[in-house]
């Protein structure tokens, strides 16, 4: 599409046959070469360094994620085993380390309350208008204890509610606390009410029937009043906590889930030993230990080598980066700093106490023999620094990573990857103002030459006039 100037001179016939538009932009173009070639040769060297830092920050950020992932669900997860199976599934949240041996046994297992209402019909049968209240607490023989804290449940019941319709009320209105279904047997239809596990999860029925003379009869509200003290064999099951030994100390649970237990596992309770304790243990794992820590070892001699490339002295994008100095500088303290700051005499509290040694060259290797007379000597101290807590092998590391990425600290990876990223904005800003300045000479450039063509078209006009009146005049003469 042509533009102003293009135009104008198409329109005046090109009068000095020269083209302008081309030679304005020519101009602008190469007035602004050598300011365009050097900021685009600076922002393609920012994206290398940028590519080169970013690189260099994952492989650190990397090692802390894989180290922590092998510790709370690969090879160094605590693996517990129980003797008999049938007593307890046993489990570890993760990022948690128990251990040691326990002994374990379950005298009861926790459950909740069973009641099973009179006969009816039918599932379809009426259960009579009013308002069913299930209140809660402890059933112990023929007493009741109510819980205070806890609310009783409300439930309205209308004229034309049946056994079925009225289990599902009571199953939605609580909660969870109480389930009910109908259950049809030889004798008819029973209302079956199955209450939460625990002591304290028991509960009564209290009907307030809506009829003029309430009975207990089938088809009045009243007929399911039930309390422990006129029970006529409705409570089927009675709710009770768990209780269970832990290396010969009595316990107790309001479930078969038993948390807070040493170490932080849990205990899923599926049966009862009663007089037979079985052992639990959460063994130490030294082939997983030894595996990790070459793996590891192997990871850093990797950093080490992109290090060496990325910032190599002459053609190392990252040549004279702070980040990357301080890199190799953390790197170079990593063996000897202290992992286990607690540790008692005697046991390992450094990275080098495991077995990490610094070459000369920068590289690393593994002191296998080291490693072992630490596992031998202090396998429990040696597996507690494999966990994610605040001290460790992998809280090491990982502060290791977060220091050297830390966006904040210009001295770090993080810290000049931002000031790359920055450099690259502006230099953006820089070519866009460029392309500006070249714009606006082309344009006025191309003003500059339409008013030229404008002069010499106007010349040409006037000494195309002279020539014919010139040849006029030589006529006439003749």
């Amino acid at each position: 599409m042509e533009n102003a100037g293009s135009s104008i001179i198409s329109a005046l016939g090109a009068g000095s046959g020269v083209d302008f538009i081309s030679l304005a932009s020519d101009i602008a173009a190469a007035s602004f070469a050598v300011q365009r070639q050097s900021a685009e040769t600076r922002r393609t060297a920012l994206e290398a360094q940028v590519s080169a830092a970013a690189q260099l920050r994952n492989a650190v950020t990397g090692i802390a994620s894989a180290l922590g992932e092998r510790i709370r669900t690969g090879d160094l997860a605590p693996r517990p085993q129980i003797a008999n199976a049938s007593v307890a599934r046993v489990t570890v949240p993760a990022g948690l380390s128990p251990r040691g041996s326990f002994s374990l046994e379950v005298t009861q297992q926790a459950q909740g309350q069973t009641l099973v209402s009179k006969t009816y019909a039918s599932r379809d049968a009426l259960v009579g208008e009013g308002t069913l209240a299930i209140r809660f607490g402890t059933v112990d023989g023929a007493s009741f204890a109510p819980d205070t804290a806890r609310s009783a449940l409300s439930i309205s019941v209308t004229a034309d509610d049946t056994l079925a319709t009225l289990a599902a009320k009571i199953t939605q209105s609580s909660g969870g606390a109480v389930s009910a279904y109908v259950a049809t047997g030889t004798t008819g239809a029973q209302l079956v009410l199955k209450g939460a596990e625990g002591a304290a999860s028991g509960f009564v029925l209290e009907p307030f029937s809506a009829a003029a003379s309430p009975s207990a009869v089938a088809g009045d509200l009243s007929y399911l009043a039930w309390g422990p003290a006129t029970d006529a064999g409705e409570l089927r099951a009675a709710s009770r906590d768990a209780t269970f030994k832990l290396d010969t100390v009595e316990m107790t649970s309001p479930t078969n889930r038993v948390t807070g237990l040493p170490g932080g596992f849990t205990l899923d309770l599926t049966g009862t030993n009663i007089g037979a304790p079985t052992s639990l243990t959460f063994a130490n794992s030294t082939d997983a230990i030894t595996s990790v820590m070459g793996d590891f070892v192997a990871a850093l001699n990797d950093i080490v080598a992109q290090v060496n490339d990325l910032a190599a002295p002459i053609g190392g994008e990252l040549g004279n980066d702070p980040g990357a100095r301080e890199l190799r500088r953390d790197l170079a303290g990593l063996a000897g700093r202290i992992v286990m700051p607690g540790a008692a005499d005697g046991e390992p509290r450094t990275l080098a106490d495991l077995g990490l040694v610094l070459n000369r060259d920068g590289t690393f290797q593994l002191d296998s023999a080291r490693l072992n007379r630490a596992l031998e000597a202090s396998p429990d101290a040696v597996a507690a620094m494999f966990t994610t807590g605040p001290s460790g092998v992998f809280a090491t590391v990982d502060r290791f990573a977060r220091e050297n990425s830390l966006i904040a600290d210009p001295g770090s990876l993080g810290g000049s990857l931002k000031r790359f990223e920055t450099q690259i904005a502006n230099s953006d800003e820089r070519l866009t103002r460029i392309g500006e300045q070249q714009d606006a000479l082309r344009e006025r450039l191309t003003r500059e030459f339409v008013a030229s063509e404008r002069r010499v078209a106007a010349s040409q006009s006037t000494l195309t006039f002279l020539r014919a009146q010139v040849a006029a005049w030589s006529t006439d003469d003749n």
